[in-house]
């Protein structure tokens, strides 16, 4: 088990790209060429994350993905969870100064692009390194999640296509007059990051308690609750057997407590509709407590991928049907 991708949905086998070699040579060809015209200049840290629409795309992710791992991040206005992991992933293009360059795509304006990439719900984030475009994931993710698909991501552009980013300019922003890009802490970035650290540290009580420690204050805060949803999650199938857990659900299909076992466990391996499936159907054949129980886990699933995901849309559609 891996729990730290149970979450991305979409994370790619970097190693299975399509064409590597062919766009290892563009990209190669790309820096001699530039090389020879007397090198790329550094940019400034305010140009790590910039908007991108269709007319432009070529020139800013494509481009540029020869040079660094573009991280393409589709997002709308309307979207609330957007709104927590845009920050996230602007703060970190600036860290990890030049490492990669954040791409913003609003997918109202650029439909084409939406289609183009295949996006079915939102937030939806990509990568294209070396013209190659891949997906990373989808839906809000806990920044020690976010840092480990980008370590990943930035470690195999190097080995593989030979990117070693771009050269930032810190004094740019500075000398253009332009205002600093940190924002002030928020009022419970201490216990989130006390969140990610015990995560981090595969302690998932402790993960959970600074997560509930959040939501005490303020119930709404997304990244809190999907926090809270994963580590929990997490801190149920640490001491599982997978094989016995899989042969129990398989022996009793009746059995609401076997179910509910393999759904947490095929979600942490990667699965999604599998575990909303067969937590729908526990609903269906079910009464009482048991249609309870499986009920309420199949929410407490729906949390750990986001509200804003097409297949929880669909569960959820499913799982109105069997109640009412």
């Amino acid at each position: 088990m891996q729990p730290r991708n149970m979450s991305m949905s979409g994370v790619v086998d970097l190693a299975a790209v399509k064409a590597a070699g062919e766009a290892k040579a563009k990209a190669e060809q790309a820096r001699a060429e530039a090389a020879r015209q007397g090198g790329t200049p550094a940019v400034s840290p305010s140009n790590l994350v910039i908007d991108v629409d269709e007319a432009g795309f070529e020139r800013d992710v494509l481009q540029r993905s020869t040079e660094a791992p573009v991280v393409v991040d589709f997002w709308a206005e309307w979207c609330e969870p957007c709104k927590q992991l845009s920050p996230v992933l602007e703060r970190l293009a600036r860290e990890y100064n030049g490492r990669f360059v954040l791409a913003k795509v609003d997918v109202d304006a650029n439909q084409m692009l939406m289609q183009q990439f295949g996006i079915q719900g939102i937030p939806a984030v990509f990568a294209v390194v070396a013209g190659q475009a891949l997906p990373l994931f989808q839906g809000a993710a806990p920044e020690a999640q976010i840092r480990q698909t980008l370590d990943q991501l930035i470690q195999v552009a190097e080995e593989r296509f030979g990117l070693t980013g771009i050269a930032v300019d810190a004094d740019a922003d500075a000398a253009a007059g332009a205002e600093p890009q940190a924002a002030p802490p928020g009022p419970y970035d201490a216990l989130l990051e006390a969140a990610v650290r015990a995560l981090d540290a595969d302690d998932f009580a402790g993960a959970a308690q600074a997560y509930r420690n959040v939501l005490s204050d303020d119930p709404g805060n997304t990244e809190a609750k999907l926090g809270l949803a994963q580590a929990e999650l997490l801190g149920r199938v640490r001491d599982m057997d997978a094989q016995k857990v899989r042969d129990d659900a398989a022996r009793r299909p009746g059995d609401v407590q076997a179910q509910i076992a393999a759904a947490d466990l095929d979600l942490v391996g990667g699965h999604v509709e599998d575990p909303f499936g067969r937590l729908v159907e526990a609903v269906r054949r079910t009464a009482g407590e048991d249609r309870e129980a499986a009920r309420v886990r199949l929410l407490e699933l729906f949390e750990v991928i986001g509200p804003d995901d097409v297949r929880v849309t669909a569960a959820r559609s499913a799982l109105a049907r069997v109640l009412f």
